[in-house]
């Protein structure tokens, strides 16, 4: 699973390159090598990427077939297996080397979710004695950059230092992360990723996810205020400072040049465009999610 998500994943990150493709499209594409690192079964095709690389490397492993064109299977990259259900390795010393990695694994994994754990009742903590501003917004000494903190009932923090600042183009940034649950999947995120923390590749697709996250939210802010007010956004972005955390979307979140080039190059989507880029995702769901068959 992890091997392959971080085939599918590398390729995201070559097409995420395409400056053409949206970012608020393209960011749609992380859900590939995420579903890779989560589900261990996918639907067949003969067209799919695994297909291509079944005739190198990898194996497929049938678990449900219910008509002869239609067949679920997982895959198996490492080939170390003599049988499955129950899995049986081909030599003995494979099984023993399994057995100790599993329990390594086990035990780090814990102790990154028990580390997420921590940061959430800190990041709390920390924002406990802000003072309230006005609906969600509060004010923090604690904090250098705008941000949204919490999941089931999101609060956009400000520093103290905004109180008498235009926080307009801030607000509606923060409350597009709101609307888009972008916390949530922050957090899935970082689940998965401890999951399959001994795949460096995987931290870098996480690394990829968060900044398209942050680009996308931007493009939707635009996408409601219009190009002709790019610059102002820009400029708001430039006056803030960078820094997040697990649990908090940030306004100046990801890298400031890469997202003020993207929002001075920000174009609205005509609905031409609109159906290519989802026609050109949809194959490429198709290709990459598919096992071989």
């Amino acid at each position: 699973m992890s091997i392959t998500a971080a085939i599918t994943g590398m390729i995201i990150m070559f097409v995420r390159l395409i400056k053409k493709i949206p970012r608020r499209m393209a960011v749609f594409l992380w859900i590939i090598p995420f579903l890779r690192m989560m589900f261990p079964f996918g639907l067949n095709s003969p067209y799919g990427l695994m297909s291509m690389l079944s005739k190198i490397t990898t194996k497929t492993i049938v678990v449900y077939q219910p008509t002869d064109d239609i067949a679920f299977s997982m895959m198996n990259n490492i080939m170390a297996a003599d049988t499955y259900f129950p899995i049986t390795y081909k030599v003995n010393i494979l099984e023993d080397i399994f057995s100790v990695a599993s329990v390594v694994w086990i035990i780090v994994s814990l102790a990154i979710l028990l580390m997420l754990v921590v940061t959430y009742f800190t990041t709390i903590h920390e924002i406990k004695d802000s003072t309230h501003l006005k609906d969600n917004i509060y004010l923090s000494e604690k904090i250098a950059s705008p941000a949204v903190y919490g999941i089931v009932k999101p609060k956009i923090i400000l520093p103290a230092t905004y109180k008498n600042r235009d926080i307009d183009l801030v607000i509606l940034h923060e409350k597009t992360h709101i609307r888009s649950f972008d916390n949530l999947w922050r957090v899935i995120a970082f689940v998965i990723v401890a999951i399959h923390w001994f795949n460096p590749f995987c931290w870098l697709l996480l690394k990829g996810f968060l900044t398209d996250l942050e680009l996308s939210c931007d493009e939707r802010v635009l996408a409601n205020l219009g190009a002709e007010r790019a610059k102002d956004y820009a400029s708001s972005l430039l006056e803030s400072r960078q820094g997040a955390t697990v649990f908090a979307s940030a306004f100046g979140g990801a890298k400031i040049r890469t997202r003020i080039e993207n929002i001075l190059s920000f174009k609205k989507l005509t609905w031409i465009s609109f159906a290519v880029f989802v026609a050109l995702i949809g194959v490429i769901f198709y290709a990459l999610l598919t096992n071989a068959g």
